[in-house]
């Protein structure tokens, strides 16, 4: 929940809130991605399987 104070630099400068929430986002995807490349290349079940 956000104060008073903070409420106005949301309406004030939206970039604010936008860009860490961007960046964050991406870190995400970027941790999925790699923990799905890594499960794909050390999970000894999907070894023989043919993709």
């Amino acid at each position: 929940m956000l104060s008073g104070s903070g409420r106005t630099y949301m309406f004030r400068a939206p970039w604010m809130a936008i860009w860490p929430g961007v960046a964050i986002s991406l870190a995400v995807f970027g941790f999925n991605m790699l923990g799905d490349a890594l499960r794909d290349l050390l999970d000894p079940r999907l070894r023989g399987l043919a993709r």
